[in-house]
């Protein structure tokens, strides 16, 4: 199965796509943010950096080209798209502290313990995960249920949670030194990198009124995938790029002795297991219309990235 053309139907590129998504979601999360004025703090300016120091904003694109799936109009999937982000954001300033990952470098810029403080950094990150939850539950939409916003809030917190992102986190960090199986491997990424990712094509699948539960599964099945194709491309680039393309510490899973699929499988083991995954991904939706080719190119994407 190849991959999937990188230009929509209309003639757009991908490229230009994920731009429009990218600053999309960038106003909503500015607007959503606690004001800088007035406060006595820094918190929100922490918030705020861990927030807009750039990114693929992978995820929030995910929850867009969902929503144009399911044909959601883009405004209605701002809140979502924000919230996985800062979800998102969260993660990646408490993986960067020194009780971690240690990192001085996310996105090309200091971490946000470097450039604030390690106190202010962990703050921040509490506030963030605390305000996804927020903007979620106090979405204006008047078209969205309270029973959609509880739906929302239990798929977000199930992702990021013990069952999800903080559980593969937790296996990442004990997992340092030891050699994992596939099966192993796949599952700490599964929780860590994956079940966010799952979390991007669920929450906006929430807001349509005609969603089943076969269509779910999809969704998910597609989610999976690519989670686990995003998560092997990582290591490779953390094998082949270096740290000015890659924006962070290039060789930093190898100088802590962390699992990775090259070490596993070798590089050209975890390029054939990433295009598997590539693959899977396409198959979950092959026989889907038009509609479902933003998530098509999605995965081309994260298949073909260099950074």
């Amino acid at each position: 199965m190849s991959s999937m053309p990188l230009v929509s139907s209309s003639g757009e590129s991908f490229v230009e796509l994920l731009k429009t998504y990218q600053q999309r979601v960038d106003i909503a999360l500015i607007s959503l943010l606690p004001s800088e004025e007035g406060s006595t703090t820094q918190l929100p300016a922490a918030m705020k950096y861990a927030v807009t120091n750039g990114g693929k904003r992978v995820r929030p694109v995910l929850a867009y080209a969902t929503g144009k799936a399911l044909n959601i109009p883009l405004a209605r999937v701002d809140v979502a798209a924000a919230a996985v982000e800062m979800m998102h954001a969260y993660s990646l300033v408490h993986d960067d502290l020194p009780a971690m990952d240690d990192d001085d470098l996310r996105r090309g810029k200091p971490t946000c313990h470097r450039a604030f403080d390690e106190a202010t950094a962990i703050l921040a990150g509490d506030a963030l995960q605390a305000l996804a939850f927020t903007v979620l539950a106090l979405n204006p939409d008047d078209d969205v249920s309270d029973s959609a916003k509880l739906h929302m809030v239990r798929i977000l917190g199930e992702a990021s949670g013990a069952d999800g992102m903080a559980a593969g986190q937790s296996i990442d960090l004990e997992s340092v030194g030891r050699s994992l199986t596939l099966k192993e491997l796949e599952n700490m990424h599964n929780h860590k990198t994956g079940a966010l990712i799952k979390a991007s094509v669920l929450l906006p699948a929430m807001l349509s009124p005609q969603i089943d539960s076969a269509m779910l599964n999809r969704l998910n099945d597609y989610a999976g995938a690519v989670g686990l194709c995003f998560q092997i491309v990582d290591d490779i680039l953390d094998v082949v790029s270096d740290t000015e393309t890659l924006g962070k510490t290039q060789g930093a899973d190898i100088a802590l002795n962390k699992p990775t699929y090259p070490a596993l499988l070798g590089l050209e083991g975890a390029r054939a297991h990433a295009q598997n995954m590539h693959e899977n991904a396409l198959a979950s939706i092959h026989d889907l219309g038009s509609d479902f080719d933003e998530l098509r190119m999605l995965s081309s994407y994260i298949v073909e990235r260099t950074f």
